[in-house]
Order: C-alpha cells, then structure tokens, then sequence
C-alpha cells in the first residue's frame, strides 16, 4: 500500500534515514555526546545556508513558533518599537508576539496575500525614528505568498534597522538573501525535512553586543541565554533529544543535496503540480511571480466543499491543507515541502482530477 503523502506545509514526509535516526541510543542531555551533537547541528545550519563567518545559530526545543517568540522577545531594545508587516496569519502573529511583551509597534496591514508596498515602508521608516526592528514573514504559508525579502531588507538597512525574517516556511525551498537579514528563524519540520520538536534562530555574530543589553523578558525563549549556554556545550532546559538526532541527519542530507539543488527541486515541482492545476481548471489565489516555491494556494470549486475534498484524496492517500480564517470557506492549499517523489505527485493529479 502507498504511503500517505503529506502535502500540508509541515511536518513533511522524511527519508528513511531521518526517521531512523530517531531511534539512536536514548541520552541523557547532559552528556558530551549530546553537546557534540548540538554543535554538529549549529554548525550545519550556518554551514548549509554558507553563513558560517558572520553568524551564529541557536536552538530551541518547540515548534517555529517557539523560535519566532524567541526573536520577537529578544531582540528590540527597551523603549523602541517594531515595524510589523501583516498580510497574513504569521505576519499577525509576530504583531501578537509585540502585544504580548508590552512592545511599542508600527503596522503596516494589508489584506491577506497582498504584497507590501516597498513607498509605504519606506515613509514609515523616514517618519518613524523610534522603529529598531523591521520584521517580514518571508513565505506567507496563510496564501502561499513570497513577500520581498531582499527588497524590504534592503530599506531596512538603508535606514539602519534590524531586519528579522520569519523564513520558517521558506528556509531551504525558496531563494533567500543573507545579506541584509539579522535575525532569521527557522524550523527542522518544513524545507529542512527534519521532525517537529526543534527550531532555531540565526543571528549575526556583531549583533551580539546589542542584544546582550537587552534585559531577558522570558524565562523560556530568551536569546542570549540559550547562546551563551550552547556556546560552552551547556543547555538552559531539557531539549527534545530524538528531534535533533533527525535534524542532523536532515541536514547532513541537505548539505549533500545543496540548498540551491533543494530549491530547485521544490520549485520543478511546484511548477510541474501548478502546470496540472491549470489543465484541471482550477484558480490560483496568488498571481504568477509573488508564488513561493513550496506552496500554491487553489480557490475550491464551485459546489465542492473543503470537507469532502480533502476526505476523498485523504483516502487514496494525500494529506492537503485548509485555508485559514476568513478563507476557510474558499481555498485549499497543496505544498510540496519535503521527501516527495515525483511519481506520488503524478498520482495527485490523477486523484484529485476525479474529485467532482
């Protein structure tokens, strides 16, 4: 019988090997072997992404969640304020994150699935000196829109601001520039092909000073003190250990797969299923050149419920995705994160060619 193909944007179908990586010797935390293992890990991470000499990367156990209020929490000094872009669910969220930490914020809100206008931030940033923070989601999974990173993060450093990204749904499957982000969070459970349990955030090394300034808000999620614990092989609480014996391995995979190989593969399939969704009739919710490499949003059928749809392909095999809030009722979402082969998506497109 085939294996259930999960076309929901993580967790994500695994190699064999990742998933038999989590059934390695159990270990106590507090061993050398696991401070090995946590430094195999932080290194890959800059290693894979070729980061390694002007950043340093942190762990967190928990979701991308976890790792966003961690960035959130720890990187805006006190008495400053965030600019937040909102155009979808994971925009909105870092807008809670701000309220709930008390934090003075500007916002920029847009529709779901509208790109920002490049005029409008910048008016904000020329007016608005109190802003420290400029916060994007790279990859909207709440349409499948790519907002643009290199864009705002280029006005963000024009007017010398820190640029922290939400790249959880986009690190390793869409196109990203470095070069003016400073805070990046990520994920093992999306692009990466790890398992849910452990994220983390990359920072440039210079930022450190600054942030280490910054008085810790949480017990939890703060920054500096998971770094300066994991940078003498150390840990603040109990990390989530079979999560990261999967994540090394995943990134030993996608070091020898290359980045740039990974996200080409993630963007021939995209094309290869949007291809198939445009000769089945279906309309896309995101116009061509703002979709990401790993997630299209489809607007449902006339007369054909979310329900049923996902019901039907769930029993040939397929796992696909609800829209969200106000566009629950109208769109489903297919991603194509993950181990997924080629002929797994040709079968898709046969099933759902049948569901009427």
């Amino acid at each position: 019988m085939p294996r259930t193909v999960l076309l929901n944007p993580g967790p994500v179908n695994i190699t064999d090997k990742v998933r038999q990586a989590m059934a390695l010797p159990d270990l106590c935390h507090r061993e050398k072997e696991f401070t090995d293992l946590m430094a195999a890990i932080r290194s890959k991470l800059l290693q894979a992404f070729d980061i390694d000499k002007e950043f340093t990367s942190v762990l967190v156990s928990g979701s991308g969640t976890a790792a966003l209020e961690m960035a959130v929490s720890s990187s805006l000094t006190s008495g400053r304020s965030m600019l937040v872009i909102e155009n979808g669910v994971y925009g909105e969220r870092v807008g809670k994150l701000c309220d709930v930490y008390n934090f003075y914020r500007h916002t920029i809100k847009l529709d779901w699935g509208v790109p920002p206008n490049l005029d409008d931030i910048e008016n904000i940033l020329k007016k608005q000196s109190d802003i420290e923070v400029v916060s994007l989601v790279h990859h909207e999974t709440t349409t499948g829109l790519l907002n643009p990173l290199q864009a705002v993060g280029e006005l963000a450093k024009k007017y010398g601001k820190v640029f922290l990204v939400d790249c959880i749904s986009s690190l390793a499957g869409d196109e990203m520039d470095f070069s003016s982000i400073d805070l990046a969070v990520g994920t093992a459970n999306k692009c990466l092909q790890g398992v849910p349990g452990v994220s983390f955030v990359l920072f440039r090394k210079k930022d450190l000073a600054r942030l280490i300034k910054i008085p810790a808000r949480t017990l939890y999620f703060n920054l500096t003190g998971y770094h300066k614990a994991q940078e003498t092989g150390g840990l603040l609480f109990t990390p989530a250990i079979p999560a990261h014996y999967a994540l090394d391995v995943a990134l030993d995979e996608l070091i020898e797969e290359t980045v740039a190989g990974r996200i080409k593969r993630y963007g021939d399939a995209a094309n290869f299923l949007r291809h198939g969704f445009k000769n089945l009739g279906l309309e896309f919710l995101i116009p061509e050149g703002w979709r990401s490499n790993c997630l299209t949003g489809l607007k449902l059928p006339k007369g054909l419920g979310y329900e049923k749809l996902h019901a039907e392909l769930k029993s040939n095999g397929f796992v696909i995705y609800a829209g969200q809030g106000n566009l629950s009722e109208s769109i489903f979402r297919i991603a194509n994160m993950g181990d997924i082969k080629q002929e797994e998506f040709q079968r898709f497109l046969k099933v759902l060619k049948t569901v009427s």
